[in-house]
């Protein structure tokens, strides 16, 4: 299951996330969504539990946890829906 993390201090690392997930299942994979052009993060990032149990067991105990003075938003991340790639197209 992918899960949104919403909230996230901007300092927070890849390997940080990781971590608080890891409680819930140590295959968890992480990544802190970044500016492309400033390399700054956003505040968000996603994770992906291979476990829809672990999954759901993690967003129930983590939304609205404390991380270094932020409370995170985390919930099951909706689909990506495509956009277009900008430009005119005549």
């Amino acid at each position: 299951m992918r899960i949104y993390v919403g909230n996230l201090p901007y300092d927070v690392t890849d390997d940080e996330l990781r971590e608080i997930f890891a409680e819930y299942n140590e295959q968890a994979s992480a990544e802190v969504i970044k500016d492309k052009f400033t390399g700054l993060s956003k505040g968000f990032g996603f994770v992906e539990v291979p476990n829809d149990a672990d999954a759901t067991q993690a967003i129930e105990a983590l939304n609205d946890k404390t991380v270094k003075g932020r409370k995170l938003k985390v919930n099951e991340a909706r689909p990506r829906v495509p956009r277009s790639g900008g430009g005119d197209n005549y």
